[in-house]
């Protein structure tokens, strides 16, 4: 596979990229096309030593700001985002991986790609790396106000990634709700739940927000606000939880021993919650793959959106996701 990075993008440069790009393609038999200033990157790769057969740079002499807005955005033709997407359309690459402006990067892929026949609307979906279950959720930002249909579509684009990425058999998929009782929530969940009641898809009716912790459902869908909302708390918890363990265990003679039994705990958790491991959130029902990265994504989180875009060309997700739109599941 053929992997175009916006490697000018993110909260520190494009040192950590690049050596995410590096590391993807000693672990993998893809080509990584590094899309930025051709100078400062191939300072980096000399400083590396690092001039692999399989990493490439195009050049792009302008850069998308993390605080810009994604409207202003689109009239940098040439910045790496914009390169790098161009890529794809031209069939230069078989996807993108970017850790910088979210909302620029939707708008140039909405822009430039457009969705996959019988897609109402892409979706930005995201995996909480839950110990030994991990769960899908979306919408995590793309789309703020959805109709029923949206939430639909979103269900069978989370369905077809947990199942072809993740490896769920038959994903069950919940409906984020305040209640577990069919009838509950606003007109659009509720309207949500009849579509999917009557659909193909194994819909096991509402979750709500506790479920998501459980493993009760594999897909978990709702609109982009509530989602947003959802993925902030559990990052901000899980950084909390961390801290105030590190501190409460330092105060006492006791807790500091028990701290220390506790240690391989605690790291295991630490390690599988680290959402370094998935590398980002892939933007699905768009006529090309993107995974969208954190901004302060390092090495480790690059190299592995680098490998899950690779992982979803590989599945053709997008070749199944038209399928599935057109009620062949």
């Amino acid at each position: 596979m053929r992997i175009a990075l916006d490697a000018m993008a993110g909260d520190f440069g494009p040192e950590p990229l690049v050596k995410g790009a590096i590391e993807a393609v000693e672990q993998s038999d893809h080509h990584v096309v590094l899309v930025g200033d051709a100078e400062v990157l191939e300072n980096i790769l000399n400083r590396e030593n690092a001039l692999h057969p399989r990493l490439s740079i195009s050049h792009a002499d302008m850069v998308v700001g993390m605080e810009e807005a994604p409207k202003a955005s689109l009239r940098k033709k040439t910045s790496s985002i914009s390169v790098a997407v161009d890529l794809v359309k031209r069939g230069e690459a078989d996807g993108v991986v970017s850790a910088g402006n979210t909302g620029a990067t939707l708008a140039t892929t909405v822009q430039k790609w457009r969705s996959l026949e019988g897609v109402s609307r892409p979706t930005l979906a995201t995996v909480i790396p839950l110990p030994s279950h991990p769960v899908v959720l979306l919408d995590v930002g793309a789309n703020i106000d959805c109709k029923p249909v949206h939430l639909a579509d979103f269900a069978a684009m989370g369905s077809i990634y947990a199942r072809e990425i993740i490896g769920r058999r038959t994903p069950r998929v919940g409906l984020l709700n305040i209640g577990s009782e069919e009838g509950k929530g606003h007109d659009l969940v509720q309207s949500a739940y009849k579509l999917l009641s009557d659909g193909p898809l194994n819909f096991i009716g509402n979750v709500e927000g506790g479920d998501i912790l459980t493993g009760k459902a594999d897909v978990v869908v709702c609109d982009g606000f509530v989602g947003n909302v959802v993925l902030k708390f559990a990052e901000g918890f899980f950084s909390f939880f961390g801290h105030y363990v590190r501190t409460e265990s330092r105060k006492h003679m006791l807790t500091a021993l028990g701290g220390q039994m506790m240690y391989p705990v605690f790291r295991s958790l630490k390690r599988q919650l680290d959402g370094n491991q998935l590398g980002g959130a892939p933007l699905l029902g768009l006529n090309g793959i993107c995974i969208v990265s954190h901004g302060a994504s390092g090495k480790d989180a690059i190299k592995n959106a680098i490998l899950r875009a690779a992982d979803c060309v590989r599945q053709d997700i997008n070749g199944k996701i038209i399928r599935a739109m057109q009620g062949g599941r």
